[in-house]
């Protein structure tokens, strides 16, 4: 099957930079929010990430200007998954959310459509089940920042098709990204070792082992992680670690469960850069 328009749902972190790839690559990419103040939000953010590569000579503005006139946006969900060869959904880490969605999209797309789920946690076969094609619904897990990281999480749920399997390779292939395929598990391969070790650090940090500098240095500085677990958690949102580790708690056991300090700082509403506050205080 040839892939020439893309949809992707949510203009968020993962959602504007997935939309960035699959424009740069020369795909027709529709992308919808639900406000027209969160698609302003979002085409600000890919705005200004295109501009960044442009001022670091990374990106050449010619290209920059391509895949602002590749992406078109809207608030009208019909519209935006209509004739959509494959539909990208990265909207927040919630089983229901994301069923409720896919329920609604299924009714709206061509029978074609591949529907495809950046979650990082959940199961893509529940999500699957939710609608009336299981066999062309996949995992694409993006990696954070999804425009430059090179490498692609892909989970074939229990129905998934060897065609629509072979098809997403080949688009991912295609964005220029490598792919590892895993098994439809919480937190697959990545987010199953990396998220509990972030978890840790806020332990660490609420037992007074280090200040949350010393914990983060001992993490660049000695184990060569290019930004420590407790500054990650705060550019990623202390509330979607919260979501990931509450599935795995819910669905893994005991030993994965929130750290306190984790579940403070949420109720707290200091979810990290993006609220100004989080580990650290970015005001």
């Amino acid at each position: 099957m040839d892939i020439r328009k893309v949809c992707v749902v949510g203009i968020g972190t993962m959602g504007s930079q997935i939309g960035i790839l699959c424009a740069k690559a020369g795909y027709e990419t529709w992308m919808v929010e639900k406000t027209p103040e969160l698609v302003e939000e979002g085409l600000k953010r890919i705005r200004s990430f295109i501009q960044k590569q442009v001022d670091k000579g990374k990106m050449d503005k010619e290209i920059g200007d391509r895949i602002l006139s590749l992406i078109k946006t809207t608030v009208d969900l019909s519209e935006a998954v209509a004739d959509a060869d494959l539909v990208i959904e990265a909207v927040f880490e919630d089983i229901e959310l994301k069923k409720d969605l896919f329920r609604k999209i299924d009714k709206l797309c061509p029978k074609k459509t591949i529907f495809s789920s950046n979650t990082s946690t959940l199961w893509i076969t529940e999500m699957a089940a939710a609608t009336s094609r299981p066999d062309r619904f996949i995992g694409t897990h993006f990696l954070i920042p999804a425009a430059l990281t090179p490498l692609v999480e892909v989970i074939r749920g229990l129905d998934t098709s060897d065609e629509t399997y072979t098809t997403i390779i080949e688009f991912l292939k295609s964005l220029g990204k490598d792919t590892v395929t895993v098994s439809d598990s919480p937190g697959f391969v990545i987010n199953r070792l990396y998220l509990p070790m972030v978890n840790e650090a806020f332990i660490a940090l609420d037992e007074g082992l280090a200040s949350a500098e010393e914990i983060d240095r001992c993490c660049t500085k000695g184990l060569g992680l290019p930004l420590g677990p407790l500054a990650a958690a705060d550019a990623f949102g202390l509330d979607i670690l919260l979501s990931c580790m509450k599935t795995f708690h819910r669905e893994l056991g005991e030993k994965y469960r929130p750290a306190p300090l984790l579940v403070k700082l949420v109720k707290a509403g200091r979810l990290g850069r993006k609220t100004g506050r989080g580990v650290y205080d970015y005001r």
